[in-house]
Parts: structure tokens; sequence; C-alpha cells
């Protein structure tokens, strides 16, 4: 697998790359728009414009953050990390989130202090179009940055590349708050302030959840699940495939588990065979490690079997919290039925299982029943 591992090895090289290079035109980008417009803020004396300058910084400081984690990240696993380091990228993700949330406070607390004190503002022409530039760039720079994220699947630049293009929101508030100004001569200075910055503090409290949300560990993608079953399921020799679980060390970085049910007249040396293919198959198309492949074997010789599973999936099925029933195998001879069974987990697990073990009993009391509960992956 030389090969393949150096396609993986250059993708991740590339990915890494991609995210440095955005996170420098984001952190050049930031730190000029707040440069111009702290030196327009303070010359026409406003507390809005000076907030947007610091959102730049903000969001300057989210990128410097996003390329050091990266760079941590794409350390090469070892003794001690033997998954590899790819889950740093969501603490400097949190980190992010951080500094924006103190921005938002920050400017919170100055915003009102703004408006207990006032102190009325100056815009000129060219200030207006400064402030409308602005705008565009900041739009511009989010769309980019979010793109970018996307196509290298970065949760720290698609934050922050929508972060950018709701911070382009709030300065064209500023740009539509001097323009009131000097149309009218109504100072929403203070006021659009207080927008700004509550907007800032809902966005870093939504970033931090979502990041504690990568931490935790949710829900695969369901794309990434179907192209996996996919795969695995293209060989002849697998009837289905369940219980694949996803495991996420970083962005990109999974290693995976699954069963896949084979006839059972198949031998050790055959499953054996088998089970490397598809490892090779999976690492090759995707990348993904495939770390676990679990067998259940299937009634192939059996007439009688066939005919129980069908009453038995029949009957299982009937319950609406029952979502899938699979590895079912009829040991005839010693009276044994085994399968597993997806629960809903809007039910008690416990009961559930004891409510479909003895609608099974009651279909077949001459049988041991043996239920293995899953959940809904």
């Amino acid at each position: 697998m030389n090969h393949d591992n150096a396609d993986v090895i250059s993708m991740t090289e590339n990915r890494g790359k991609t995210i440095v290079r955005t996170s420098i035109i984001g952190i050049l980008t930031n730190v000029l728009l707040a440069a111009f417009k702290a030196v327009l803020a303070l010359f026409v004396n406003s507390i809005a414009l000076l907030l947007d300058a610091v959102i730049n910084i903000s969001d300057a400081l989210s990128s410097v953050v996003t390329i050091v984690g990266e760079k941590f990240a794409s350390k090469a696993s070892d003794k001690k990390h033997p998954m590899g380091y790819g889950r740093i990228e969501y603490l400097s993700a949190m980190i992010t989130a951080v500094l924006v949330l103190y921005a938002g406070i920050t400017s919170l607390v100055e915003s009102i202090k703004k408006i207990i004190n006032p102190s009325e503002a100056s815009y000129t022409i060219l200030s207006i179009v400064v402030i409308g530039v602005a705008v565009v760039i900041k739009f511009m720079l989010g769309q980019y940055v979010k793109r970018q994220g996307k196509k290298v699947n970065s949760t720290a630049l698609i934050a922050s590349g929508s972060d950018s293009l709701f911070d382009s929101i709030l300065s064209l508030s500023v740009f539509i708050s001097a323009i009131i100004f000097m149309k009218w001569g109504i100072s929403l200075e203070a006021y659009v302030g207080v927008v700004i910055s509550i907007f800032m503090i809902k966005a870093g409290i939504e970033m931090m959840i979502s990041t504690v949300d990568d931490l935790i560990g949710h829900r695969a993608d369901k794309k990434v699940t179907s192209k996996v079953k996919d795969i695995l399921d293209e060989e002849d020799a697998v009837l289905g495939v369940y219980d694949l679980a996803l495991f996420n060390y970083g962005p990109n970085s999974y290693y995976a588990s699954a069963h896949v049910e084979l006839k059972d007249t198949m031998n050790v040396s055959q499953v054996d065979k088998l089970t490397r293919k598809l490892q090779y198959k999976l690492y090759k198309k995707t990348g993904i490690v495939l770390i676990a492949l679990g067998v259940y074997s299937f009634n192939t010789q059996d007439e009688e079997a066939r005919n129980i599973r069908e009453n038995v999936e029949k009957k299982v099925m009937s319950n609406d919290w029952a979502l899938q029933i699979h590895g079912f195998y009829a040991d005839t001879k010693n009276k044994i039925l085994r399968f597993d069974v997806v629960l809903s987990f809007d039910v008690d697990r416990k009961e559930s299982l004891e409510i479909i073990k003895s609608e099974i009993e009651s279909l077949y009391p001459d049988y041991q029943v043996q239920i293995v509960p899953d959940l809904d992956l």
C-alpha cells in the first residue's frame, strides 16, 4: 500500500497548504481593513466603526490560531498519540470561538459606555466610501475562505468564512448608520455597536457549541457512511453491511469498524482473503482505515431457517421503534435464534428488548432467543 499511502500523505499535505495559504490571505486582509477602519474611526469619532475594526483584528487572530492549530494537527502519529494529532484542529477552533466571544463582550461594554456618555460622530463622503469598499472586501473574503474550507473539509476555515460573511453584514449596518447620520443627523453609533456586540457574542457561543459537539463526537456524515457501505457492499460475497462506526481523529482522519453478512458456507481462509481485500479497497478509495470487520453468518442450507427468519423479521419490524434487524441466524439443530436489532433512541432499550424477546419466544417456544441491541448510528 506504499503508493496509496503516498497519495493519502499528498492529500494531507495539500490540505495543510490550502489552510495556511487561505489563513494568511485572511490575516493580511483583516489587518489592512482593521488599520483603515481604526484610523478612520478616530478621525470621525465613530465607536461603531472602531468596534468593526476590533472585529477585523479578532478575525486576524483567529486565522493565526488556525495556522498554529493546523501545524500541530498535521504532526505524524507517535507512540504517545498513535491516532495522530488531528483533533488539535478542534481545539484551535475553540480558541477562535473564545476570541470572538471576548471581543463581543468587550465591544458591548464599550458601546454601553458610549450610550451613557454620547459623543457625536462626523462622517465624510470619503469615510462612507471607505466603509462601503470594506464591506465588499469582507464579503468577498468570507466567500473565498468558506469555499476553501469546504474544499478541504476544514471546520476552522468554514467557521472563519461564515464569521467573515456575517461580519460583512455587521459592517453594512455601520455603513447604513453612517449614511443615516449624514442625511438626517440621527446618530445610531452606540446602538449599532450594541447590536454588533450581541451578534459577536452569539457567534462565539455557537462556535463553541459546534466545537464541543465535534470533540464529544456526533453522527457521521451520511454521505461518508453511504460511500463506505457501498464500497464494502460491492463485493459479491458480501450480503449486507451493518453496524458501521466511524471514529474521527480530526478532519478527514477516520478509522472504521463494521459487520458484514456472509454465507455460512465460507471458510476462514475465504473470510480472511475477503477481509484484506475490503480493507485495501476502502483505504485506497477513501483513506479510511478499516480497523475491525465482524462477520454475521447467513443461513443458506436450511429451508426451515429461511422461514423462521422471515417470520421473525416481520414480527420484530411490526414495532415502529425497531428500525432494523440483521445478523440473523437460526441454529435449527441446537434450537437457538440469534440476531441484532437497531432500536430508536426514543424508547427504553431494556424494556424494548424484553418485548421483542417475549414476542419471538411466543412464536418459537422451543428456541433459545439471543438478541443484541444496536444503536442507530
